[in-house]
């Protein structure tokens, strides 16, 4: 593994060495999906900083769940290396870096400033919107990861909904209120909320009903966000895309969702690399693009052999597989 050293020194000559990968077209060999064949990507430039602060247009990023088995620096240097430049981050895993001898979250956005990286977003914080005996070390622990993710230049934090109980329509009242809690402590560090539903979420499953907590909780830092894998195959329905409005949509997941397994018994490591499934990718992006989306599309893995990946080939391969999706919507 690279140290700290070696890795400032890497960091210091990045810009033109990935001027020259952009130019040339970075190529590499990589096992295509479930064949033994081989295949160089060809990719074109990578986004521009201007792009990525300004949410232009849709680009690729890289959340940073898709390298669990390596530490911070070296996921960032990886996917940096492949020209990704919008990024995701684990938060632990950022504290688990500050928390070393001489580093601090100064040291940590210098990683990233470095690097070309941009934190479109942070990860993450369960257990915000349902209620349950576990809410108030929610709340506690959002407090040090807004604060975290500030420091590093982000200024949303993903907040899926996990819920496992049997819920009444009076909690769903109750899970505007406590999202609205939550916005209220993530504004005094700048930082948006943004509920996620998720297919295995007996409280938040679904688009609509992720819109009406939202919309009930009327705060400005509390947004919605959607993950195409929890969309396509959970029990939300194409149609429910119309429910947006226009801006209202705050960040996108961008996977695939397998043919197999059976979709009752997928789980969170059955992600795919988009193309490589059967949801209407294309199809979706048409949709939030009409409904003034524009920015990230983060890819978001559980899938362990993408975890144990070297991260600068999956973000390639990721980016081959994507980029082409977001150049057809012309």
């Amino acid at each position: 593994m690279t140290n700290r050293r070696e890795f400032l020194a890497m960091a210091t000559a990045f810009p033109a060495f990935a001027g020259v990968v952009a130019a040339a077209g970075e190529s590499r060999l990589f096992a295509a999906a479930g064949q033994g064949a081989a295949r160089t990507p060809q990719l074109g430039p990578p986004p521009t900083p201007q792009q990525v602060a300004s949410r232009q247009g849709f680009f690729v990023s890289m959340h940073e769940a898709s390298s669990e088995r390596f530490d911070f620096p070296t996921a960032m240097q990886g996917y940096a290396k492949a020209g990704v430049r919008a990024v995701e981050p684990n938060l632990m895993k950022v504290r688990e870096f500050t928390q070393k001898p001489g580093e601090s979250p100064a040291s940590a956005k210098r990683v990233l400033d470095d690097l070309g990286l941009k934190p479109v977003s942070s990860s993450n914080q369960l257990g915000l919107p349902e209620p349950g005996q576990n809410r108030q070390r929610s709340l506690d622990d959002l407090k040090w990861k807004v604060e975290l993710a500030s420091q590093i230049g982000a200024d949303r934090i993903v907040c899926p909904s996990a819920g496992a109980g049997m819920y009444t329509e009076d909690d769903f009242k109750m899970g505007a209120d406590n999202m609205r809690e939550a916005g209220e402590i993530a504004k005094q560090a700048g930082v948006t909320c943004m509920l996620e539903f998720a297919r295995t979420s007996r409280f938040a499953g679904s688009l609509p009903t992720a819109l009406m907590i939202v919309r009930n909780a009327n705060h400005p830092n509390v947004r919605v966000m959607m993950d195409t894998y929890h969309f396509w195959g959970g029990i939300s329905k194409f149609e429910d895309l119309d429910l947006l409005r226009d801006g209202e949509l705050y960040h996108l997941h961008f996977e695939d969702v397998p043919d197999m397994p059976p979709r009752e018994i997928q789980g969170q490591p059955d992600r795919a690399i988009p193309g490589e499934g059967i949801a209407p990718l294309k199809r979706i992006l048409e949709v939030l693009k009409r409904k003034k989306y524009s920015g990230p599309l983060s890819f978001e893995s559980f899938k362990p052999a993408h975890t144990a990946m070297d991260p600068y080939e999956l973000a390639t391969k990721v980016r081959a597989a994507v980029e082409p999706i977001i150049k057809s919507l012309g």
